[in-house]
């Protein structure tokens, strides 16, 4: 199974040459990227789904060395189950970039967005089987150049080069985290080698710091607050499919990186969890405010990108609090549910961001002040879109319901049996998740009203037409992976099961299932009543005359669009509720006379975390590094000076470590 997942990359690799090769003939590089993509994602997916249910652990060592380590290869459950993450929710982009990115064709060459797109995949995919810490950071860096040239692809837009530019100082900021991480591993255990970090474990003293290195580290790439300013600038940029692909399973990454340096540290002490239940509970309200106030659809999605990494943030801080007091049942409920949200919010959040791309493919605009009216021009993308919005605010008979589901079990399980001090913490996630439920809810009630339903604003929205074949088949592939995990939460389990106790050690716990075949009749039953709703429907109207008519207007002889509620006169009355934590500035001029002729009221939510903090702070950086400046005279000698100070510093600390 693990030759198959590198053949899988390797094929990944060549398609992207090949599409490289092929570059001035768009089709070519489209046809030869397009098939090496979802060619090379098919074989992974079923490598990688059968290692993990057969529990699978395989190691393959390369006969010749890195610089500094090896060449070290290998799967276990958890690799195994993000494997079948990344390689499921690339296909589907695939699929779906095969037909957006022919909107390009006539004014970008198609071939380095089809060979970094496949390059992306690869680099994840050997991120998750590497078992050297040079091999994973080379791969890590790869997949932030690889996403970096996705995020700038329309160089040609300021957005795009700003976007691009943050994106690329906040991975190299986190990745300065992990070179220390990883030294400090490597310092322990003698090597590079992962099953060398897990048997030495953290150097003496240095767990919690390491656990930290790894929380800010990694954090910064799956968007923790306040490290996620770069992730409302990035995927708005992107390509659809790739904002589909880094929302999906790229910033996944991330949680894949705190799970897999977890394996390392041994038991974790309490205030592991509490950090990360504070860091959740934080990232998911803040996204979701953020979220609320967009008035950008991509933005919009982005935003809650921060929100569910939050959502999975809470899963596994209650799987750390129940590791750390022996209570197995809630470590399982906590890590499943954190696992389990990993996958659902990579196909939901793939669902929203290509049906985002379709209506910005169609009407150039992601503005939702300048849409309405969809439904009816693109029914497809607007019921791929509402299966999205439902899944991701956590509504049953969806995949985002079973995975916070558990997490909300966890959570009562832990009160119930926790310590006072810790239960307090644990019963804070319950209402946490029902504010970020409800918030979310309210979102995209916004989003799909002013979008989809009324009337179109905008002569963009007028001359709306559903996507080719190509975009709409990868939705409704999505929509209805995530009805299936929805109505077979069980399935799922069984996936995401081996990962937690075959490689985090906690024990399955058979009580989690009980809940999840309450939720598939539960499921059946709401399908079955909604049916039979529509069948007495068409039974009632059948043979009977039903016309269209407009929809009452309060009085109004001759409404227009204009008279629509907007996206910022819906979320206004909630976000009043929250002034206090959120940033926004208002400019407003109201009617005045008799017969006013016009007024403006416009709202601008700017982001707290990077306006008043990380901007100002990384401000003083710069001005207090440019005093280093005295250090570079010019003169070749000084700076062999400097080489041969910098030589002495490194024997001298590797001969006080060995």
């Amino acid at each position: 199974m693990l030759g198959c997942i590198i053949a899988a990359i390797a094929a990944l690799l060549a398609s992207a040459l090949l599409a490289a090769l092929a570059g001035r003939s768009d089709r070519a590089s489209l046809a030869i990227g397009t098939a090496g993509s979802v060619g090379a994602c098919l074989l992974g997916l079923g490598a990688s789904a059968a290692a993990l249910v057969d529990g699978a652990n395989a190691d393959l060592r390369a006969g010749w060395s890195l610089p500094i380590g090896e060449v070290h290869v290998g799967i276990d459950p958890l690799s195994s189950f993000f494997l079948v993450c990344i390689f499921l929710v690339s296909g589907l982009a695939a699929v779906y970039g095969a037909g957006y990115l022919r909107g390009y064709s006539n004014r970008k060459a198609l071939a380095p967005a089809v060979s970094l797109f496949n390059l992306l995949v690869a680099s994840m995919a050997g991120i998750a089987i590497a078992r050297d810490g040079v091999l994973f950071l080379l791969s890590w860096e790869l997949m932030s150049i690889a996403s970096f040239l996705l995020v700038t692809y329309e160089d040609e837009r300021e957005e795009a080069r700003r976007a691009g530019m943050t994106y690329l100082i906040a991975s190299h900021l986190g990745v300065v985290f992990l070179f220390v991480l990883f030294g400090l591993l490597a310092r322990g255990a003698g090597s590079f080698d992962f099953a060398r970090f897990a048997q030495a474990g953290a150097p003496a003293g240095m767990a919690g710091t390491c656990f930290l290195l790894s929380l800010v580290g990694f954090g910064t790439k799956a968007g923790f607050w306040p490290v996620h300013i770069w992730l409302p600038d990035a995927h708005p940029a992107a390509p659809s499919h790739v904002s589909a692909l880094m929302s999906g399973v790229m910033i996944k990454l991330g949680i894949y990186g705190i799970f897999r340096t977890l394996t390392f540290l041994g038991p974790p002490p309490p205030w592991w969890g509490t950090t990360l239940l504070t860091v959740g509970a934080i990232s998911a309200v803040a996204g979701v405010l953020h979220a609320l106030a967009q008035h950008d659809l991509k933005r919009l999605l982005a935003y809650h990108s921060v929100e569910n990494i939050g959502i999975i943030a809470l899963g596994m801080g209650m799987g750390l609090l129940g590791q750390a007091q022996g209570a197995p049942s809630v470590a399982f409920l906590g890590f499943a549910g954190a696992l389990l949200h990993v996958l659902n919010h990579g196909l939901f959040k793939g669902l929203l961001f290509q049906s985002a791309g379709s209506v910005l493919h169609s009407t150039g605009t992601r503005d939702v002040e300048s849409l309405g009216g969809l439904q009816r021009r693109m029914p497809l993308t607007a019921l791929c879109f509402l299966v999205g919005s439902a899944a991701i605010c956590g509504l049953p008979p969806l995949n985002g319901f079973a995975s916070e589901w558990l997490v909300y079990l966890g959570a009562f399980r832990g009160a119930g049996s926790f310590p006072t001090s810790l239960a307090a913490a644990a019963i804070g996630v319950v209402p946490v998740l029902a504010l970020v439920g409800g918030l979310a809810a309210a979102c995209f009630v916004k989003a799909f009203g002013v979008v989809f339903l009324g009337e179109a604003r905008t002569k963009a929205a007028t001359s709306a037409h559903e996507p080719g074949p190509a975009m709409v088949g990868a939705m409704l592939g999505g929509a209805t992976l995530c009805a299936a995990i929805g109505l077979a939460p069980k399935t799922a389990l069984r996936l995401v099961s081996p990962a937690v106790s075959g490689s985090l050690g906690v024990p399955a716990a058979p009580e989690a299932v009980g809940p999840l075949s309450d939720i598939t009749w539960a499921g059946v039953a709401l399908a079955g009543i909604i049916a039979l709703i529509a069948l007495a429907r068409w039974a009632l109207l059948r043979g009977r005359f039903v016309g269209a008519a407009v929809t009452w207007g309060c009085g109004y002889a001759s409404p227009t669009p204009r008279m629509q509620y907007t996206a910022s006169s819906f979320a206004s009355p909630l976000l009043e509720l929250f002034a206090s934590v959120i940033h926004a500035r208002v400019q407003k001029e109201g009617p005045t006379g008799c017969f006013p002729k016009a007024a403006r009221y416009e709202e601008h939510l700017g982001d707290m975390a990077g306006e008043r903090m990380l901007v100002p702070l990384s401000r003083r950086i710069v001005a207090a590094a440019g005093r280093l400046r005295v250090i570079q005279q010019g003169r070749v000698h000084l700076y062999l000076v400097y080489m041969l100070a910098t030589l002495i510093a490194l024997l001298l600390w590797q001969l006080g470590g060995s």
